[in-house]
């Protein structure tokens, strides 16, 4: 619907705003009384800053570059979590190791992303290490709560909000899949997650006031050693069960909420954790009306999974095996490297290194090319200036362009007049096909771009037509009292790499037009194109 929320989205607004209230309220309370020794003092500060970054700092750090984001939130979770090794009582070495293990494989998740932010080794290939944060971040989560229990400084509720905290990535599922099936359910999936995903803050900053709390009873009874020696074996090896899974079986899920899949973003302006999700969009999209890459019956780590095999694959009949395999409506097309670049930029890059750009470095890149091929052409006529004049590249659609257009874009009839221009120069054999204030001319060779120079003379200029192929001199009109030729647009693969002229000098009125064509030694073909008043409408085959 347009111009407000939907039912759904009012409801979850209306369930919310209550819910992130008490959360708030929790947050903000006043740290507890009492003295700190040096390391539970730091601990305090860290994990308060933590806070404020989840709700506040966030903001403008996200307006910094990516990797000063990654570098922060890797510096004070490393500090954080150590000193969670140091200052909580643990009580059991096992315990401690193996919360200390997953503290290790969630930094070096974060890690990982930093060094690619930096275009630097990164510490596993393919992802591997980048797949671990999520399952890692819960296993950290539940160890730290444990050691909060077994330390008994922390209350009941501090201990409720911890297990909330591990519990909120278990609900991405269910809510995905309620909201799924509701009309307008996206927004309010998201408004819920949204309030939802304070618990974790709440529980951070419990774990902060709660920190200066009396000690309670140094020990747990004896028969709780197995049980939790056991609980503690069991979330240590289920994280790394889900790592080493076969990825077609793996019940990681990935989702594109975080992305909108109308837009194709760059390769090189995503994080990495967002590259997934962009593979997600184009392997389900049915842009266009065709069928997407995979079935919706595939789960999202099994696409990603394919998505990879397609990566080492080396011709089209691989990747249509492993599409068949998949269930894909369309195996025959294979895949693209374009759409994989987003799962193994690491195998595309090599051969098709213009892909990693950013959309900055795409636009520089172009920009690079385009002054390249105009510093190429020269003026045919350096010692007879125009009123006006250009000299440019013009790039022609690759598959094959009539031409170009000298044209009055300010005509009202312009599109009807360019239109008649083509169909003319198909029955014309000098190459030019005029229709009012359009005139299209072709070209001689089977070509992707040209030099072309325009100059404007308030007078005929000399002939000259030694050294031409081929020269023609035809009538235009300007109604505006403008004539000129296309540049190329913003994204445009079509038109002069450089602005060119109004080459209707004198105002509206009619103009001749005279075209000089040839290929040189080297095969490049160069035009000239030289416009000045007059009232005849004949055409002059000046050079045929």
């Amino acid at each position: 619907m347009s111009g407000g929320f939907d039912t759904p989205t009012i409801v979850a607004l209306l369930v919310a705003a209550p819910v992130k209230a008490a959360l708030l309220w929790l947050i903000v309370r006043a740290p507890a009384p009492g003295p700190l020794d040096r390391r539970a003092k730091a601990l305090r500060r860290l994990l308060y800053l933590a806070v404020a970054d989840s709700l506040v700092l966030w903001y403008p750090i996200a307006l910094l570059p990516d990797a000063v984001d990654s570098a922060f939130r890797l510096a004070l979770w490393t500090a954080i979590d150590v000193l969670y090794l140091l200052v909580i009582r643990w009580r059991s070495r096992m315990l401690r190791a193996a919360a200390g293990a997953m503290f290790a494989v969630e930094l070096a998740g974060t890690a990982n992303v930093l060094l690619d932010e930096l275009d630097l080794p990164e510490l596993g290939p393919g992802g591997v290490v980048e797949l671990g944060l999520i399952p890692a971040g819960v296993a950290a989560t539940i160890f730290t709560v444990v050691g909060q229990r077994r330390d008994g400084r922390w209350s009941r509720g501090t201990l409720v909000a911890g297990w909330l905290s591990a519990g909120v990535y278990a609900l991405l599922i269910p809510l995905n899949a309620l909201f799924g099936r509701i009309p307008g359910g996206y927004l309010a999936m998201l408004v819920m997650m949204d309030a939802v995903g304070l618990v974790s803050t709440v529980w951070i900053a419990a774990t902060a006031r709660e920190l200066p709390t009396q000690d309670r009873p140094a020990d747990l009874p004896p028969a709780r050693r197995p049980v939790i020696r056991v609980a503690v074996a069991a979330v240590t090896v289920l994280p790394i069960i889900a790592l080493v899974h076969p990825e077609q079986h793996a019940r990681l899920t990935y989702t594109g909420w975080s992305m909108d899949c109308y837009e194709r973003h760059s390769f090189g302006d995503l994080k990495p954790a967002e590259r997934d999700a962009a593979f997600l969009c184009r392997a389900r999209s049915t842009e266009g009306g065709v069928p997407p890459m995979f079935p919706d019956s595939l789960s999202d780590q099994a696409i990603l999974a394919y998505g990879r095999a397609l990566c080492r694959t080396e011709g089209r009949d691989e990747q249509e095996a492993i599409l068949t395999r998949a269930g894909s409506a369309r195996p025959a097309w294979g895949a693209d490297p374009w759409d994989l670049v987003y799962v193994c930029p690491q195998i595309i890059g090599t051969t098709h290194p213009e892909l990693l750009r950013s959309t900055a470095e795409t636009e520089a890149a172009n920009a690079a090319y385009i002054a390249e091929k105009n510093a190429k052409c020269r003026d045919p006529w350096p010692r007879t200036k125009g009123v006006v004049q250009a000299t440019a590249n013009y790039f022609l659609f690759v598959d094959g362009d009539p031409g170009y257009l000298v044209h009055d874009p300010e005509d009202e009839a312009a599109d009807k007049a360019a239109e008649q221009a083509m169909d003319r120069i198909y029955d014309d054999s000098t190459q030019i096909g005029v229709a009012g204030s359009a005139a299209l001319i072709g070209h001689l060779g089977d070509v992707v771009d040209l030099c072309l120079t325009v100059k404007a003379f308030r007078t005929a200029p000399p002939q000259r037509t030694a050294g031409w192929y081929q020269v023609n001199e035809v009538s235009i009109v300007s109604r505006s009292g403008r004539l000129t030729v296309p540049e190329m647009g913003e994204g445009g693969e079509v038109g002069a790499g450089a602005p060119m002229p109004n080459l209707a000098i004198a105002g509206k009125g009619r103009y001749r037009l005279r075209v000089y064509m040839r290929v040189d030694d080297a095969g490049e073909e160069q035009h000239l194109v030289v416009v000045f008043p007059g009232a005849s409408r004949k055409r002059l085959n000046l050079k045929p």
